[in-house]
């Protein structure tokens, strides 16, 4: 069978959809991979796949540009003839869906990954935005075999509103995570707090530093790393925004690398004070693999793999002084830590085993 994978942003192929990608090849499928540039290309190429490369601008609004998007997209599909499409993020999803349909592709399988910066916001632009989004979603929705979700809350406000029926809606249990990359180890005496994250407003960078400045004042040897690479999309925090904390001493900011391995092995705790409509955070499951407990916000995606008081804590979005609280209780509570590290680790290999995931996800698009 020949499957087309849709992406937004090609190092998500290997990010996030590289063990997929090789488990279909592994079945015997052909594989091509569509991305908007030939970024990070050498990794992509190395998993096995054809690269095709159609141009699109993550964050733009502009309408020409999101129908030169589709219009390129159905062209390859056309010539390509898949049997399968895959997609994943909403500009994929939406025009791939569409495109595949209009060429005749008899298995679509779209992917939400989360709803994004449209549906956290009430303003009166997201509010617009939102009802624009639900038309394309309505219409890419029709002609797909499953639509698949990463959590409960976006599946079932989806199924809600109408933007499809529950038939054809499925929940998995995120992207996975490999276990053999992450190994666990025991947790270190220090009291380090890691975050990783794009830095933008809406991923709680800044509830990261107001607490973290608030638990210095008691604890003045606990530790906070923030590690991110700066953005330039909506929300994004500019280095000067930053720059206080860091020169300061509250938090620590290395900044972006390719392998966060290190840094999980150096921290007791994982945090992250997300209120951007996640799936379900990679980021919190690679702290899991690694035996951490996590403090993130209750909020969907996030709350779909914490249990609140056993393998970490739910804090409320937007809220730094609960966000510094429970770093104070992790502080002073060093058996609960381990037990809770202990949970991360089981409920991580029981749910989020990324072998276990993607073979659900072949399962519902019948590649078996």
């Amino acid at each position: 069978m020949k499957v087309i994978v849709i992406s937004p942003k090609n190092k998500t192929l290997f990010n996030f959809r590289g063990d997929l990608i090789k488990e279909i090849i592994s079945k015997g499928h052909e594989v091509i991979a569509i991305g908007p540039n030939r970024d990070n290309i050498n990794e992509v190429l190395a998993l096995g796949v054809k690269f095709i490369e159609v141009p699109f601008t993550k964050d733009n609004t502009s309408i020409l540009g999101d129908i030169k998007y589709f219009k390129k997209l159905k062209d390859v599909i056309v010539a390509q003839k898949p049997d399968l499409v895959f997609s994943y993020t909403i500009k994929p999803v939406v025009y791939g869906s569409l495109a595949a349909r209009l060429a005749g592709v008899k298995k679509i399988y779209p992917m939400v990954t989360g709803l994004g910066r449209v549906y956290a916001s009430n303003s009166l632009k997201a509010k617009g935005l939102r009802m624009i989004t639900g038309a394309l979603y309505k219409q890419a929705f029709k002609g797909c075999n499953k639509v698949i979700f990463q959590n409960s809350d976006d599946l079932k406000q989806f199924t809600q509103l109408g933007y499809l029926s529950e038939e054809i809606a499925v929940r998995v249990n995120g992207s996975g995570v490999n276990i053999k990359r992450f190994n666990s180890n025991e947790l270190p005496d220090e009291s380090v707090f890691l975050m990783v994250a794009r830095v933008i407003r809406e991923k709680g960078v800044f509830e990261f530093a107001e607490a973290a400045r608030m638990v210095k004042k008691e604890y003045p040897e606990a530790r906070f790393v923030l590690l991110g690479g700066y953005d330039t999309s909506m929300g994004a925090i500019k280095p000067e925004e930053l720059e206080p904390y860091i020169s300061e001493g509250t938090i620590e900011f290395p900044g972006e690398t390719k392998n966060v391995v290190p840094f999980l092995e150096k921290s007791k705790v994982f945090v992250l004070p997300t209120y951007y409509r996640e799936g379900l955070p990679r980021t919190i499951l690679e702290a899991m693999a690694m035996a951490r407990p996590v403090i993130t916000t209750d909020w969907p995606g996030c709350r779909d793999a914490i249990v609140d008081g056993v393998n970490g804590f739910l804090v409320q979005p937007r809220d730094a002084l609960d966000l510094a609280n429970k770093m104070k209780f992790m502080i002073d509570n060093s058996n609960i830590v381990k037990e809770m590290s202990r949970e991360s680790l089981e409920l991580c290999k029981e749910k989020y085993d990324v072998n276990i995931v993607n073979k659900h996800m072949i399962k519902i698009m019948e590649l078996d």
